[in-house]
């Protein structure tokens, strides 16, 4: 079984399907290369699955050490490049990691290296350049009873 489907749809639109679990995702082409815009581009797949992969990682990390982070977020832009072939030139990914308690030096150093060593960073292309920006606060409405 491979990983996925994809499905051209028409008007610059597919439909990728999971393989494993059929969860699918529109695709459309952006307003800037002929498309409505009214999806996810391949491109912004691309950006997005590289704080998805951030954060998934650093998940695995935590909930081995016992740390919750439920609630971490990342916003991500994606640049695209505006001479030679449309590729995407730039990633910047701004991660919000929240802890109901704050970490100390070590361990925010751990979850940063593990953020900028994902897989999909180290997939990207090398011309990419990727801008990673890591915030650590703590949730103060987790409260314990």
């Amino acid at each position: 079984m491979g990983t996925s489907k994809v499905i051209y749809l028409g008007e610059l639109r597919t439909n990728a399907e999971h393989s494993l679990s059929k969860n699918s995702i529109i695709t459309d082409a952006p307003p800037d290369n002929q498309g409505k815009g009214e999806a996810f581009s391949p491109t912004d797949l691309a950006a997005t699955s590289l704080a998805s992969c951030m954060l998934t990682v650093i998940g695995i990390y935590a909930r081995n050490n016992g740390i919750d982070m439920k609630g971490s977020h990342a916003g991500v832009t994606k640049i695209m490049s505006t001479e030679g072939p449309r590729r995407i030139a730039g990633i910047d990914v701004d991660l919000h990691i929240v802890t109901e308690n704050a970490l100390d030096d070590k361990q925010q150093e751990i979850f940063t290296r593990i953020a900028r060593t994902c897989p999909v960073a180290l997939s990207l292309h090398p011309d990419i350049n990727q801008r990673i920006e890591v915030d650590f606060s703590t949730n103060v409405n987790k409260i314990i009873a």
